[in-house]
């Protein structure tokens, strides 16, 4: 059977009872890895978020206390990737700990190699590449750390040029991974997310689609994607959100005085506003948190529960911004 990461969560398809642990509210919230597998991210206050002391010991207790807390509030996808540093390494030792964690799933992404070694001040903190040589390279990385434990592997960072889209070898490769049990799927970034998830719906090996999960960011202020993805979704494809919270721009004191206003009025934090966004559309199954603090996580949490209806939805689809305005300045995040 092909992977369904629905079906590994325990969410209900239609005419089936969804799993006790997927009507948790927590349970459409992935935690995500990218800021605390390594020293250097592009999110906003990493100053206040992680300790004076960024080195691999002390960001490993981190990421293991995020999961701790994770896990315990009913979050049941976590999320990594070759470029994030340590991040498989710390997931992998946090699940030989909790061997009663039978119960999560677990994604990680290639196609990026973290070149940083561990320096926030690095000319290059990653580089991309997705070769056939790559894939292979990066796919033996983490299975030496993850193994079994893994169920979805994704391209990291598709755009609609990537030769990814193309790559009959690399296609071919990635459709034996896929009959071995592990899904297959990719990210998107760019400013035309649209036509790379629709240049991905139409790969195919042997008459059969490649990719059972995208990856896309979408948020108040970057919705271009949202057509794309409902068909993605209507075609079968499992989506997850990433950066819900614009790399920090719609989170805390520096939302927009609409999110934070909204926010107010349901007792909440600007982040939770920013995530029930997300979640109230249809075609999302998995909405990530990037948190780096317990605290944190536990506001970001409180998503899964707001109401948020057509009045405060109508005043944040007001933010949108034109897609190459809002690449254009995520690009000039500093990684700090």
């Amino acid at each position: 059977m092909p992977f369904d990461l629905p079906r590994a969560l325990g969410f209900a398809r239609p005419g089936e009872a969804p799993s006790a642990a997927a009507t948790n509210p927590s349970a459409h919230i992935g935690l995500g890895l990218a800021a605390v597998g390594r020293p250097g991210y592009i999110n906003l206050h990493r100053d206040r978020d992680l300790p004076a002391d960024r080195g691999v010991e002390a960001l490993r207790e981190r990421t293991h206390e995020l999961l701790d807390a994770a896990y315990a509030q009913g979050v049941r996808y976590f999320d990594a990737a070759r470029s994030y540093g340590r991040s498989e390494e710390f997931l992998a030792g946090w699940l030989t700990a909790h061997p009663e964690a039978h119960d999560v799933v677990i994604g990680s992404k290639w196609g990026y190699t973290y070149t940083a070694d561990w320096s926030v001040e690095a000319e290059a903190h990653e580089v991309k590449d997705h070769s056939p040589a790559t894939y292979l390279r990066q796919r033996a990385e983490t299975d030496a750390l993850l193994g079994d434990r893994l169920g979805l592997y994704q391209i990291h960072s598709v755009t609609a040029d990537s030769p990814a889209l193309t790559d009959k070898e690399l296609h071919a490769r990635l459709a034996e991974l896929a009959a071995a049990g592990v899904g297959v799927g990719l990210s998107t970034s760019g400013p035309a997310q649209a036509d790379a998830v629709r240049a991905a719906l139409a790969v195919t090996v042997d008459g059969e689609p490649l990719f059972r999960t995208v990856q896309a960011t979408y948020n108040a202020l970057e919705t271009s994607a949202g057509a794309a993805l409902a068909e993605a979704h209507d075609a079968g494809l499992t989506v997850i959100v990433k950066e819900a919270m614009a790399n920090g721009r719609l989170a805390g004191t520096e939302a927009p005085a609409v999110v934070q206003e909204i926010a107010a009025d349901a007792g909440v934090g600007s982040d939770a506003i920013a995530l029930a966004f997300v979640l109230h559309q249809p075609w999302a199954s998995v909405v990530l948190s990037g948190a780096a603090t317990l605290d944190q996580l536990a506001a970001n949490l409180r998503a899964a529960v707001v109401d948020l209806g057509e009045p405060p939805r109508a005043r944040l689809d007001a933010l949108v911004e034109e897609p190459e305005a809002y690449w254009h300045r995520r690009a000039a995040l500093p990684w700090n």
